[in-house]
């Protein structure tokens, strides 16, 4: 069985044919350009999607998108990174053009879903994901089922208050873990910071090389980081508290820091955790790297096709 798993981005999509092993067979990426507006993103993608599925026999396309989505209808209900995003029918749409059926799920639920069909959480039935990029993104299994809440749209980990009365984020609100651990808050904290730190060796205000300079002991760096995995000690603490997982996904692009970012998220975790919940559950690095929304969006597929196949027994 092979399905096709997009990748929604706010700069690029990626795609790619998988198979019930894991395999990507194809493969295709593309610009969003999202300035362009929604129909346009939306024949880009279709075309590309039956370019690439043309001489593959694919039963589905799933796609992870960032923002409130509607899962049963496939409407993107609201997304920050997509200007004008505001109740779009996002699988409908990739439906009529490819006439092949669509699931559509946010990306960092997707992202949770991919980790337990081919990553670090295969075999667990509890799992919290999260995803550090230009936004935080949060997943949630609960007894081997995706939580959504009562409309379809909760697991909006990234936009829960960590720092009261913080910086604006753009959900509205003041303070949320997305305002200061995603690739977009560390940059901005670094360039705040700069002036403080005239001995600092950082140049380049990117995530990746702050965190970097973080690694090689440099003080705005060092500085940054402990506001950083602070402010994840306090959110994962509390997700652990109310979830209660077995296992603590981190992927996206800031998560390539690697074991010096884990390190630093499992201390600053374990520091806002009741006793009782300690040994409970662990924290990892995705292994997914690239290819995690590609299959995540995949991963949604094979769930539905085997709900679909439970239902009829």
């Amino acid at each position: 069985m092979k399905v096709l798993g997009i990748d929604l981005g706010g700069t690029k999509v990626a795609m790619g044919i998988v198979d019930e092993n894991g395999n990507i067979l194809k493969r295709q990426t593309i610009d969003t350009k999202t300035e362009e507006g929604f129909n346009a993103v939306v024949d880009r993608i279709a075309k590309t999607a039956n370019e690439i599925t043309k001489s593959e026999k694919v039963e589905m396309i799933g796609i992870g998108s960032p923002g409130s989505i509607d899962h049963k209808k496939g409407i993107v209900r609201f997304s920050p990174n997509f200007p004008g995003w505001i109740d779009v029918p996002l699988g409908p749409e990739i439906s009529s053009k490819t006439g092949m059926k669509v699931v559509v799920e946010n990306d960092a639920n997707a992202f949770a879903v991919g980790e337990k069909w081919f990553g670090v959480a295969k075999g667990y039935t509890n799992v919290l994901g999260i995803t550090l990029g230009t936004g935080v993104g949060g997943g949630i299994i609960c007894d081997d089922r995706v939580f959504r809440g009562s409309t379809g749209i909760g697991a909006e980990l990234g936009h829960v208050i960590v720092e009261p009365n913080g910086y604006l984020c753009g959900c509205g609100n003041h303070g949320c873990l997305e305002t200061i651990a995603s690739a977009t808050g560390i940059s901005r904290l670094a360039k705040e910071w700069k002036e403080r730190y005239p001995d600092t060796s950082i140049k380049e205000f990117s995530a990746k090389a702050v965190l970097d300079a973080a690694k090689k002991g440099d003080p705005l760096g060092i500085k940054v980081f402990e506001r950083v995995t602070e402010a994840l000690g306090i959110a994962i603490g509390s997700f652990v508290h109310i979830f209660n997982p077995q296992i603590i996904v981190i992927g996206g692009g800031v998560s390539r820091s690697g074991k010096f970012l884990l390190d630093g998220v499992e201390k600053k975790t374990h520091e806002n955790v009741m006793k009782s919940f300690w040994g409970t559950y662990k924290i990892v690095l995705s292994n997914l790297v690239d290819d995690a929304g590609i299959y995540g969006a995949a991963s949604m597929c094979f769930e539905e096709l085997r709900n679909d196949k439970a239902n009829t027994r």
